[in-house]
């Protein structure tokens, strides 16, 4: 299952009272499939998924679903740390007609690997839509071993995986030991070319909002050999990758389409908005990084 190379892990538009907005949710739905978005993941972390009900994240991807009308793939996070909840939501989610489904690794808890193995593969068990794990130890408090990752490819329906520790002995063996149609994402928009370069695929982005374009030339230049090419374009956007993440995210990707004319609401408790000091820092750095661009 390809799901092309530049996935957005999707924000969560919210009106003034903090309800979803659809219709800014339409909006920014155009925006991304015109500026280089591959496919779509709702509901995730981006999403703001820990703050969203069961019902708002069914309602937003039976939204996603139509607006999208089967222009590009929608990947439903149906992950927890609650498998059985897990399994529920996807099989709803799968309902919906969604093409994909995105599983972080189980939080808080901390299982064993075995653990997660058996969480994965009986989430997996129970749908028949294509599986991507999600690895972000930063967040769940547990790092997903290769050897546990390796073993779950072997799954049919677990096709992907999306890599968020940043470890690229783990990446490339992952890589190594998993078979050509097992593709693994980058889950940190400023690792994308590294790897890239150890055989990863593409990457399950949040800057994607922002510069989805030129991620997809920087990949593209990647796939075509251009490798000075590619060189310059990651030293370009590398800045404005690191800008998107100086405050806990989507605080700053929020604030960011805001600038750009993209009002997508503001963020709901327990994260909050950029302080001015914070949103002029991050107006001047996306100004700088432009400009630079630009003139290259």
């Amino acid at each position: 299952m390809d799901f092309g190379r530049i996935l957005t892990a999707m924000v969560t538009p919210f009106d003034q009272q903090g309800q979803i907005d659809f219709h800014k949710t339409e909006r920014l739905i155009h925006h991304l499939l015109a500026n280089g978005t591959d496919g779509l993941v709702v509901a995730g972390t981006t999403g703001e998924s820990p703050t969203l009900t069961k019902e708002e994240k069914l309602s937003l991807l039976q939204f996603v679903v139509k607006t999208v009308n089967g222009r590009v793939p929608v990947i439903a996070g149906t992950g927890s740390n609650n498998t059985q909840a897990s399994i529920e939501l996807t099989r709803q989610a799968e309902t919906i007609g969604v093409d994909g489904v995105m599983l972080v690794t189980p939080y808080y808890n901390k299982p064993s690997q075995e653990g997660i193995y058996q969480h994965f593969a009986t989430i997996a068990n129970e749908t028949t839509l294509p599986v991507i794990l999600y690895n972000i130890p930063g967040r769940t408090g547990v790092n997903v071993q290769p050897e546990t990752i390796i073993r779950l490819s072997q799954i049919d329906n677990i096709v992907a995986v999306k890599e968020a520790s940043s470890d690229l002995d783990n990446i490339t063996k992952i890589c190594r030991e998993t078979s050509d149609d097992f593709l693994l994402y980058s889950g940190d928009d400023n690792m994308t070319l590294p790897i890239l370069s150890v055989g990863g695929y593409g990457v399950i982005s949040v800057s994607s909002h922002i510069i989805g374009n030129e991620m997809k030339q920087m990949v593209q230049a990647y796939v075509d050999g251009e490798n000075q090419q590619v060189a310059s374009l990651h030293q370009q956007i590398h800045p404005i990758m690191k800008a998107l993440f100086m405050a806990p995210s989507p605080t700053p990707v929020k604030a960011a389409l805001a600038f750009s004319g993209m009002d997508v609401g503001s963020v709901r408790l327990p994260m909050i908005p950029l302080n001015q000091e914070e949103t002029e820092r991050l107006k001047d750095e996306l100004y700088f990084v432009h400009q630079n661009y630009d003139a290259g």
